[in-house]
């Protein structure tokens, strides 16, 4: 088993989180669905503009996509979902995929997106270096999720030019905590919430998060669920010692449960929590090859289904662009890495993970939201 394993790494994302969300509802090979607001998600007459017809599309929508197009005649459809509170759109017009956000009280927006029909007017816009900040707490029934320790932490980037990465962390990291010296890394989160979780790993790496995504055991398994589950292939069989933890080698088709307990086995595994990070960062790759089959149609619905269930403090312009970039990646320019080190003691007799040297120098590396070469 290498320390860096190459993996193709598509959208979201995510959620050992935005994982989930890139499943195609249960049913391999459908159509990709339109997900619509009663309210405004009407099909566009077919005089409503002189240069779009946009299946599924608000007037407003349909006015901004044609004013993107500058008078070029386009026909598409468009999928429509929501995340915290505002409207996202991705229109596909063959090989062309235009990125909306509608605020409250506002028209659609174009944000991003790429646009082949268009020549050299039409290259990718989805901004450049970026990182997300994957949490999984470890909150218990009653428990706070945002003030309980991460039992999950995920770092995913990329570089605005096809590159991508995932890096792992392990949980007992002896860790700068900012405002609270040092601890284990997942302890961050009880003292500060996510945001002292992003302080502590920018403390620890030198990279500055864009934002987090947080979802609790309950909240994972349920995106996974509402999503019909995920295709997997298992490199070994599982034989935990949780309820339902036994699995087979090869291809499988995980519910919520199974997910969750991939993600969160430790015990049997010979590198404990360092392969349990690992198996995690396997969820994030299975999702991404899932999410490239079933294509950028299905992103409004997956991000939908995540905002129900998890919490973040990224816009919906962010989140549905950095989710986007996972659909230009490319197998060359993607890496994966778990941070780790040898055992030792904190000041205070814990028992902590030590970072070695291949761990600070891949942070290095992935500064430009891209793991290795």
């Amino acid at each position: 088993m290498t320390h860096r394993t190459r993996s193709l790494l598509v959208a979201v994302i995510a959620a050992g989180l935005l994982l989930a969300g890139c499943a195609d509802g249960g049913q391999a090979g459908a159509p990709p669905s339109t997900t619509q607001d009663a309210s405004t998600a009407q099909s566009s007459p077919p005089n409503s503009s002189a240069a779009a017809t946009i299946k599924g599309a608000p007037q407003s929508l349909t006015d901004a996509v044609a004013e993107r197009y500058a008078g070029s005649e386009v026909a598409g459809t468009a999928h429509l979902g929501r995340w915290r509170g505002d409207r996202i759109a991705v229109v596909v017009a063959g090989e062309d995929v235009t990125l909306a956000v509608q605020r409250k009280g506002s028209p659609w927006e174009v944000v991003g997106g790429w646009w082949p029909s268009l020549g050299e007017d039409g290259a990718v816009d989805l901004g450049g270096t970026r990182h997300v900040l994957l949490i999984g707490s470890d909150a218990r029934p009653g428990e706070p999720v945002d003030r309980s320790r991460a039992d999950a932490l995920q770092l995913v980037g990329v570089d605005g030019q096809g590159g991508s990465g995932v890096m792992g962390f392990a949980r007992d990291v002896w860790a700068p905590i900012p405002g609270h010296g040092h601890g284990k890394l997942n302890s961050a989160m009880v003292y500060a919430g996510p945001k002292g979780q992003v302080g502590a790993l920018r403390s620890l790496t030198g990279i500055t998060p864009r934002g987090y995504v947080l979802i609790d055991f309950e909240g994972f398994a349920e995106v996974i669920d509402d999503m019909g589950g995920l295709r997997f292939v298992a490199p070994f069989a599982m034989r935990s010692q949780m309820h339902g933890g036994q699995m087979r080698k090869g291809a499988l088709r995980l519910s919520g449960k199974d997910a969750l307990i991939w993600a969160r086995e430790r015990k049997t595994l010979p590198g404990g929590d360092f392969d349990r990070s690992r198996n995690q960062g396997l969820l994030l790759a299975a999702a991404g090859v899932q999410a490239r089959l079933d294509g950028p149609a299905h992103l409004p619905k997956a991000l939908t289904a995540i905002d129900k269930h998890a919490k973040s403090n990224l816009t919906a312009e962010q989140m549905l662009t950095f989710a986007a970039c996972f659909y230009r990646v490319e197998l060359s320019k993607s890496g994966r890495v778990v941070a780790k080190g040898g055992f030792g003691t904190s000041p205070d007799g814990q028992s902590i993970v030590v970072l070695d040297q291949a761990s600070k120098t891949a942070f290095q590396d992935f500064k430009d939201g891209r793991l290795g070469s």
